[in-house]
This record gives structure tokens, C-alpha cells and sequence, in this order.
């Protein structure tokens, strides 16, 4: 039986939960417009998941609380000093989540670290805010009031007893002590999953706006510290200066678009062009199968592509949702994760698709499993998903399924879905350690880094995949993407540079009908597949709902061009230049044709390239970082 000391520290932190359901409750009704499309059983179980994240954030502020709670004093004053503690520790989230209700409506997301960053502004304003918002303080009031009315107090210390059972009792004591230690330290980290709770774990859930209703603002808060923080640009002062500069291209409507074909995008684990015989011709190809795709009738590769990032956390919000890697941190793990964003998986939702990403990871890697919900895509398939999961033989004892059986699952899976589908699979064997099966062991190239060996495997599991596929009946009404999450291990001169280090190929391919006509050499990014897939399919005009960083790979009124950040510079690759914009705020300008980077720059670059190249690569960064910070991606040309 719990000791009496349990029972109150129970009780207590049930008061605590059910204060947290009555402001999500609160949080709901003051901005019940975010949340009107979803239905009743999807706002239930918001609520429910909510739970989750109270839990997680009420543990981490009343950690002092519970420790304190273990000590063996009934008496009336340490247990009034005791409620004094818990007041104070838990009114500050009171607040924040009542204050979250309004300042919601203006950012768009629970609140997080920034508002140490905005202090002088609520000094500044502190009497209008109060004059404004004065009706917040009658609820924090009474939640207030409420906790302290209801804080459970003991009834009367217990009688003194025997010292055997003065021992028994200290026993229990110390074994409950132990036990709610290891309850709240897993009560904080969320769960038993590989990765801790974070704010992103919200958005698992169809519509993604519920996920801030799952939140908690305290939550949101406390997870936010530690997380570097990004210096806001000022590079134009107007809306409309900003838009001239950013240079963002739609594609207008194509005569005889529109077939509800499907699409199947293949993100090849560090499947990086230095691989290739295709774009090296003369060099030893570790990829014969993707050499012969990609000359093969209906096939388009674009031969001047660069990944967005240089990790493959990185890589999924380019392709999915047209958003660069342009900041140190990966987005799926930032401050900003919870941000308004809008994938391919939700304009294709809303078109009639039945979407789905397969990674064949443990579910909960690098958080694919959480952005994939926030691109708008319906389901996930991860490891847990795959026939015996890490049971089986085809698990690699690192990462999850090889690649060869784990695509033969991904093409019986499709033939499962509702057509038209849209599709993402991420492979993960040509990744360190860069295994190959016992059973392929000596049979691919082994080249002279350890990752070759690997690439040929994954490029026979491609070959075999398109063979399975080409017998399934959806095969020839199917869009096929394929490309890389990012570069690897290299050796090739001619990719030991900062262009190199994001050479990747794009590889666009369709079975049953030509493909529209582009030029193979322009420049293009990972960050185009969203606008590129939106225009072959006919629905261009929802392509204005993306991000205007991408261009479709098939709009010829729109010039290439690949942004990323590295080593502090950004950099913007066009056809003739690439512009580098320093740490010191400095545009440099780079012969693309040389490859040159960073050793070097243009001596006299022509002052109209300067400036076009520089406004651009500024009003990039600028749109991109402000985006992020007010959370206005999506309104920052009204």
C-alpha cells in the first residue's frame, strides 16, 4: 500500500493535470478557428496525446516539488511552506499558457524561449499590454486560487510506531523514492521511444493544426532553452522590396497536364554523383543499374543538381516541403519544428491522394516519422511496421532493413495503396558502417573507400525494385523521383569543393508517357522536387502554396537555381555565377563553370550580376530567417 506521503504527492500532481486540461480547454475555445476543420474524435484525441506533453512539462518545473514531497515532516507549517513551493513553481505556467491563449493568434505556435528576446518590447508596453489584456489575469486567478483551495493537506501526522516498524516505514520510503524517480525521468523524456519528447511529436496527427493544441506552452518553453538562437536580417525594409528580390517563379497551367498519375519519390541513402558513371563519364561507376535508368526512354536526369543540406535530417523538409537547410540546426529539431509548413503531402491529400513516407529505421529516426505528419502525410512506415521488425533477417544490426528487401517491401506496399498515391521511400543501407549482406558479400565493387562496396549494393536493390515494380499494374502511371539525401565519403578532385560536397543526381523518370521538355543542364535543388511534382501532375496553381525557394525542374520561364548554407556563407548557384554571402556580409562571386569554391572569387564580377545575385541570395535568407522567427513563411508577401 503507498505510504501517505505517495498518496499526497499523487493527489497533488493530479490537481496539477487537470489544472493543464482547463487551459487546454481555454487554449481551444480562444482560437477554436484553428481547430474547426478537424472533427470531434480528432480534437479528442488532442486531448488525449496531450496528456503526454502535461505530463512531460509538469515533471521537468516540479522536480524540487517532488523531492522536497519525501520528507517525513506532517507538520502544519512545513506543509503550508510546502504548498508555497508549489504555487510558485507552477504559477509561472499558469501564466505562460494563459498568456499563449491570445499571443497564439499573433505567432501562430506555443510560445518558446523568444520571449527573452523580445523583453525590452513588454517593458516598453507593458501598461497597454495589462490595459489590453487585463481580463487574462481573472482566469490565471482563478486556476491560482484553485490550486491553492484544493492542495491536498494531511489529515493529521501518523502515529508514532515501534522502531521495527519506524524501519519497515523508512524502507518503503526509500523503494517509492527510487520508483518515482525512475517514473518521472521517464515521465519527461515521454515514453520509451529512441528519441526524447519534443515539441514536433504534436504534429502525428491529421489535421497538423492540432498538434498545437496537443502542446502545452510550458512544454514548448523549457524545451526551447539551449537552442541557438538566429540574428535577424534587415536586408529590405518593405514587403514588396523583399518580394522583387526573392525572385520566386510558379508555373503556370501545361496543356495535357493533369493525369491523377501517381508518384513515387526513392531518397537514396548519400547516393552522391561522384558514384555514377553517367555524370562521370570515363571514371568506374559503382551504379550501373541507375547509369542504364537514367538513359533509358522517359527517364530526365538533371545533371546539374544539388542537395539543400549535408545531412539527411536535412533533406526531408527540402523534398517534402521545398524548405533549404539554410541555418546550423536541422529544422525537424528546432525552435521552429512546430511552424506553420505545408508539404506535398498535403496539397496531394487534398486532390484525392492517399499519401505515405517508409523509412526502414527504427521509427522515431531523426524525427522522419514526426515531419512527415507535419508535411500533411497520412502514414508512416518505419521499422515497427516491417514483417518481425528488428527480429528479422533482413534487419542490419545498425540502422534497420537492408535496402534490397526492405524496397521489395516498399513496391508490394504500394500495390496496397488507394490510387492515386504519393509515396516517399528514404533507404538506409550506403550509410557508416556501409554494410552489404553476408549473402552479397565480394559480389559489388569494392573501390577504394569502404562506401563503394555499399552504393553498388544499394543500386542492385534499385535494379531489383524497378524490376518488381514494372510487373505491378500502377508501374506506367507512375511519376518516379529519384535522388539523394546528401553527399559522402569522397575521393574524385573534381568534387573536393564546396560545389562538390552537394553534387547530387536527380533522376526524373515516367514508364508510361514523355515527360515535358526542360533543359537537363540547368541548375536545380532538392528543394524544387515539391513545385517540380505539383507541375507535372497539372496543379500548378497550387504550387503558389509552397515556398517560393524551389522551381519547378519543367517551368523554362524560370532560370535554376540551388541555395545552401555552409560554413557560415550562404550560397546561390546559377548557371553562370554562384554568390557566396559571408559572415561579414560580404557577396562574392564565383565562375560556375570552373567550380572554384572558395579558393577563387570573380576579381572584377559584373556589377549587374553582383547586385541581381546578392539581392537574391539576401532576400533569401532574409524571407527564410524572419519566416522562421515570426513564424509568417507563408505571409510574408502580404
Amino acid at each position: 500500500m503507498p505510504s501517505p506521503l505517495l498518496r499526497l504527492l499523487l493527489r497533488r500532481f493530479a490537481l496539477l493535470l487537470a489544472a493543464y486540461l482547463l487551459l487546454r480547454l481555454g487554449f481551444y475555445a480562444a482560437n477554436y478557428g484553428v481547430f474547426a476543420e478537424a472533427s470531434a474524435g480528432q480534437t479528442l484525441w488532442a486531448f488525449w496525446h496531450g496528456f503526454r506533453f502535461d505530463l512531460a512539462a509538469l515533471l521537468v518545473l516540479n522536480v524540487p516539488f517532488v523531492l522536497l514531497s519525501f520528507v517525513p515532516w506532517y507538520e502544519r507549517n512545513w506543509q503550508r511552506a510546502l504548498r508555497g513551493v508549489y504555487l510558485t513553481l507552477n504559477a509561472p505556467g499558469l501564466a505562460l499558457n494563459i498568456i499563449d491563449s491570445q499571443y497564439f493568434k499573433f505567432i501562430g505556435r506555443r510560445t518558446s524561449d523568444e520571449l527573452f528576446t523580445i523583453t525590452g518590447d513588454i517593458e516598453r508596453q507593458a501598461g497597454q499590454l495589462v490595459w489590453h489584456y487585463w481580463f487574462l489575469l481573472v482566469p490565471f486567478a482563478l486556476l491560482f486560487g484553485l490550486l491553492w483551495y484544493f492542495y491536498p493537506m494531511p489529515a493529521a501526522a501518523p502515529e508514532e510506531t515501534a522502531p521495527a516498524r519506524a524501519l519497515q516505514r523508512m524502507g518503503q520510503a526509500m523503494l517509492e523514492l527510487a520508483l518515482v524517480a525512475g517514473l518521472t525521468v521517464l515521465g519527461i523524456r515521454g515514453g520509451l521511444q529512441l528519441k526524447p519528447l519534443r515539441p514536433g511529436h504534436a504534429f502525428v496527427q491529421a489535421p497538423p493544426s492540432l498538434g498545437h493544441l496537443a502542446l502545452n506552452s510550458t512544454f514548448t518553453f523549457i524545451k526551447s532553452f539551449g537552442q541557438k538562437t538566429l540574428e535577424r536580417p534587415a536586408y529590405f525594409s518593405t514587403a514588396a522590396q523583399l518580394q522583387r528580390a526573392l525572385a520566386a517563379h510558379y508555373p503556370a497551367p501545361r496543356p495535357g497536364a493533369g493525369q491523377p498519375d501517381n508518384v513515387v519519390i526513392l531518397l537514396v541513402e548519400s547516393f552522391a554523383s561522384e558514384y555514377n558513371g553517367v555524370e562521370n563519364p570515363g571514371q568506374r561507376s559503382y551504379t550501373p543499374f541507375f547509369d542504364s535508368l537514367a538513359q533509358a526512354p522517359g527517364a530526365l536526369l538533371m545533371r546539374e543538381h544539388y542537395a539543400n543540406g549535408r545531412r539527411s535530417i536535412e533533406s526531408l523538409p527540402a523534398v517534402l516541403a521545398g524548405l533549404p537547410a539554410l541555418m546550423e540546426s536541422p529544422f525537424i529539431t528546432s525552435n521552429f519544428q512546430t511552424d506553420e509548413l505545408h508539404g506535398l503531402g498535403e496539397l496531394l491529400g487534398r486532390r484525392g491522394y492517399s499519401t505515405s513516407v517508409f523509412h526502414g529505421a527504427q521509427n522515431g529516426t531523426m524525427g522522419f516519422n514526426v515531419f512527415a505528419g507535419k508535411a500533411g502525410v497520412q502514414q508512416y512506415y518505419g521499422l515497427e511496421e516491417y514483417p518481425r521488425g528488428a527480429r528479422s533477417p533482413d534487419y542490419d544490426g545498425h540502422w534497420g532493413i537492408f535496402d534490397e528487401p526492405y524496397l521489395q517491401y516498399f513496391a508490394r506496399q504500394l500495390g496496397q495503396q488507394r490510387p492515386p498515391f504519393f509515396a516517399t521511400v528514404f533507404t538506409l543501407t550506403s550509410h557508416e558502417p556501409f554494410p552489404v549482406p553476408a549473402k552479397y558479400q565480394g559480389r559489388f565493387a569494392p573501390g577504394e573507400l569502404k562506401i563503394h562496396a555499399s552504393i553498388g549494393y544499394t543500386d542492385f536493390a534499385l535494379r531489383r525494385f524497378f524490376q518488381t515494380a514494372s510487373r505491378q499494374p500502377w508501374y506506367r502511371n507512375t511519376l518516379f523521383v529519384l535522388l539523394a539525401d546528401h553527399t559522402s565519403l569522397g575521393i574524385a578532385p573534381d568534387y573536393d569543393n564546396v560545389l562538390g560536397w552537394y553534387k547530387t543526381p536527380l533522376l526524373l523518370f515516367h514508364p508510361g508517357r514523355p515527360l515535358p521538355p526542360t533543359d537537363p543542364h540547368r541548375i536545380s535543388q532538392q528543394a524544387d522536387v515539391p513545385a517540380t511534382v505539383l507541375d507535372f501532375l497539372g496543379f500548378g496553381a497550387d504550387a503558389r502554396q509552397l515556398l517560393p525557394f524551389g522551381y519547378s525542374a519543367f517551368d523554362r520561364q524560370a532560370p535554376g537555381r540551388a541555395l545552401f548554407f555552409s560554413g557560415g556563407a550562404y550560397y546561390l548557384v546559377h548557371a553562370d555565377y554562384v554568390a557566396e554571402l559571408t559572415t561579414d556580409n560580404q557577396v562574392r562571386l564565383y565562375d560556375y563553370a570552373t567550380h572554384a569554391l572558395p579558393a577563387a572569387p570573380v576579381p572584377n564580377p559584373p556589377a549587374d550580376k553582383l547586385r541581381q545575385y546578392g539581392d537574391e541570395l539576401r532576400a533569401c535568407v532574409q524571407f527564410f530567417t524572419n519566416g522562421l522567427l515570426d513564424n509568417t513563411l507563408y505571409k510574408q508577401d502580404q
